[in-house]
């Protein structure tokens, strides 16, 4: 992709939304536009022959502006999807828009307005200090020098660039390689960032800085996100919207209460007694799950909420102790989607 943007030569095609404005419309239409899009892999000859079909006809839309998270098991469809999207691979059938372009036709012109951060790969040269790379990405990517300063600024401020862009990238831990990996993505200012584990392998610390940095460049910047991971905190912290594919069609599409309602996922209850509670004269009702904390003096009590309601739970415990507080929690991601993936998987 950084190849082709040093190929490219010439005035970028207008956007969708200029062209509409010349005409004197207001237009504001969705920056990224799957239809009836496929993939087909085909391995071996002959009778020999062995076809997959990674992506069955998937369509959606992700509005500008939107922080979606892309989700789903294991061979879900979701890399293939992803390098459709930025134009690594051609799809099978169906078509995708990205920001008015086809990934495919105008992947010279769509480099200069997306941003990739793959977990596992890295576009940051490898025996050069972090600040050299920066400093020929700026040529490759025609950023001015006077946007250049005030975007690496911005970024060095949010993420602790200073403190190891003097390093070689071969000798940065894996936080501080992929915090470099994210200001690399965002120098050219895109309009669209795709984002491949992006936390994979980091510390908490690293994780809680990256989540900062990734929620205010949606924010202020406006930049559109998709996301896909499997640390669904970070799915829960970011993400307004999430899209579930499984086996290369769609699933599910729409907010994280949403899915909490389609899954029926539990409800859970946590309770703090004055004194360890006689957990023998409970009265709980069946299906409740409960797990002790704090040496046995608190207990998280885990329940369907289509069957049951807290106030069942609080008589099934009233003769266990003295309650000295409790407080309503709504599952959490990991465990809808542990549901969601069960049955999709007793379903195939």
């Amino acid at each position: 992709m950084f190849n082709d943007a040093m190929r490219l030569g010439g005035a970028l095609p207008p956007r969708p939304e200029e062209r509409g404005l010349r005409a004197g419309i207001q237009v504001k239409p969705a920056i990224i536009v799957a239809d009836g899009l496929e993939k087909t892999f085909s391995r071996g000859r002959g009778a020999r022959a062995r076809v997959t079909q990674a992506v069955r006809p998937l369509s959606f839309t992700v509005e500008e502006g939107e922080f979606i998270g892309l989700l789903g098991p294991n061979g879900a469809g979701k890399s293939t999807t992803i390098k459709m999207m930025t134009g690594i691979l051609h799809p099978s059938g169906g078509s995708i828009q990205v920001d008015g372009l086809s990934p495919q036709r105008d992947r010279v012109a769509l480099a200069l307005r997306l941003g990739v951060v793959f977990g596992q790969r890295t576009q940051l040269w490898w025996d050069l200090p972090l600040i050299e790379s920066y400093r020929l990405l700026r040529v490759m990517y025609r950023v001015t020098p006077t946007d250049y300063r005030a975007r690496l600024q911005r970024m060095a401020d949010w993420l602790d660039l200073p403190a190891f862009w003097s390093t070689p990238v071969r000798q940065l831990s894996l936080g501080q390689r992929m915090r470099g990996e994210l200001a690399a993505a965002l120098l050219h200012r895109p309009r669209i960032l795709v984002l491949d584990e992006p936390t994979i392998g980091l510390d908490v610390t690293a994780k809680a800085e990256v989540r900062t940095f990734l929620r205010e460049e949606n924010a202020q910047e406006g930049t559109t996100v998709v996301l896909t991971t499997h640390d669904m905190a970070d799915v829960e912290e970011l993400c307004s919207r999430l899209l579930v594919i499984h086996e290369g069609t769609k699933m599910f599409d729409g907010t994280v209460g949403e899915l909490q309602a389609r899954v029926g996922a539990q409800s859970a209850l946590q309770v703090m007694f004055r004194a360890v509670p006689d957990w023998s004269r409970s009265e709980l009702p069946d299906g409740v799950e409960r797990t002790l904390l704090e040496g046995g003096r608190g207990a998280f009590l885990q329940y369907n909420r289509d069957t049951l309601s807290p106030a069942d739970i609080l008589m099934g415990i009233r003769h266990v102790g003295e309650v000295d507080d409790f407080r309503m929690e709504e599952p959490r991601l990991e465990s809808i989607m542990r549901s969601l993936y069960e049955t999709l998987g007793s379903s195939s």
